[in-house]
């Protein structure tokens, strides 16, 4: 075990544990930088999904997964007493636009949420290093036992080929934070300080994020409390990069909430302050807001469009069937002209308080075998 409390293995099956050096020249890529795959899990009833829910959201999940598979590989996990991989695949093969690049695999979870309880991919030098930090869903709102375990049984599965895992026993949920690929981090306070997570304040976290992802800098982003949301402000429902210059980030015009339309006002000014290593302010873009979405009980859904999702030469935007779906995509395809812009209607997801970006997570390239 090293200073910093982790453990490293070299290779799926690997007994022994050996003692790692701090690592140089660490860094965490971007998301729009090359992926080899995108993880995802199929839904199932200790997802909180009832039988109707579960099959709209494996729609939704089977469109994401189409979308993706035309740009790269999906590895789709699902609960081998639920459906047999035949079925599956035959699913997959009639959604898909390329069923070769999508793979199953049969592994316990308690959420489709990949993002947050998945590896974190980081390089030194060329060599990718998976990072395994520990979930506790949320602050202990959740069963997460076996989210908190997927990382390494898809390791020692063989499902990374031979890249190396790091276990790490300090909370870090993926969604929380958000970086540029050269050293800059962007996350809120109301997450990664709140006391469920365990960190007391910034410095040590500051200081973990360095030693782990390679971070030389991390923005501090004080989170709009969006009505629904139950991950204390994770950052990629609020402001996400686009590029190393430019930040995206919800706007809150739609909201009937006067104080919450302020909160968001709020959260466009501070980003007005961050500046970038050069010492220039950031390109900003503010996308309209979906509104108030709510539940059949009337209970406030966490719905986002800064929750879409980079992949290979496309883009994935979460659509919730109001007005503003078209004007995101506008907006959004300027930020991204190169990339083929796949809406989605992720009503089904954000029903159980998440929507695309939540759903998903990418590999670096170099991670999955082709």
């Amino acid at each position: 075990m090293s200073d910093d409390g982790h453990r490293v293995q070299t290779k799926p099956g690997a007994t022994g544990l050996r003692p790692v050096a701090p690592p140089r020249a660490r860094r965490w890529p971007a998301e729009w930088e090359p992926q080899s795959a995108v993880l995802m899990c199929w839904p199932r009833p200790s997802s909180g999904f009832d039988r109707e829910s579960e099959n709209r959201a494996g729609d939704c999940l089977l469109e994401i997964a189409a979308c993706i598979s035309r740009h790269e590989t999906v590895l789709m996990t699902l609960p081998a007493c639920r459906m047999t991989h035949e079925t599956l695949i035959e699913t997959l093969i009639h959604h898909s636009g390329n069923p070769d690049r999508i793979r199953w695999i049969p592994i316990a979870a308690n959420d489709i949420w990949f993002r947050d309880y998945g590896p974190l991919t980081v390089f030194e030098g060329e060599r990718p290093i998976l990072l395994d930090f520990s979930f506790n869903g949320w602050g202990g709102k959740y069963p997460h036992e076996d989210d908190d375990r997927a990382t390494r049984r898809l390791w020692q599965a063989g499902s990374f080929g031979p890249v190396a895992l790091e276990s790490h026993p300090w909370v870090l949920e993926g969604g929380s934070v958000d970086g540029d690929g050269n050293g800059t981090l962007l996350t809120t306070p109301q997450c990664l300080l709140h006391p469920s997570r365990g960190h007391p304040d910034c410095s040590p976290v500051e200081e973990m994020l360095n030693r782990t992802l390679g971070i030389q800098r991390v923005l501090w982003l004080e989170a709009v409390v969006i009505p629904g949301d139950d991950t204390d402000g994770h950052v990629d429902t609020l402001a996400r990069f686009a590029s190393s210059t430019t930040l995206v980030y919800q706007g809150g015009s739609g909201f009937p909430d006067t104080k919450l339309r302020e909160q968001f006002t709020r959260m466009g000014k501070h980003l007005a302050r961050f500046r970038r290593p050069d010492g220039q302010p950031y390109d900003l873009v503010e996308l309209p807001s979906p509104g108030r979405l709510t539940n059949l009980s009337d209970h406030p859904l966490p719905a986002t469009y800064a929750n879409f999702l980079i992949v290979n030469d496309a883009l994935l935007v979460p659509q919730y069937g109001v007005a503003s779906d078209s004007e995101v995509c506008r907006v959004l395809g300027e930020v991204f002209p190169d990339r083929t812009l796949y809406p989605i209607d992720a009503r089904p997801l954000i029903q159980q308080y998440g929507s695309i970006h939540c759903a998903t997570l990418q590999l670096p390239w170099g991670v999955v075998p082709a």
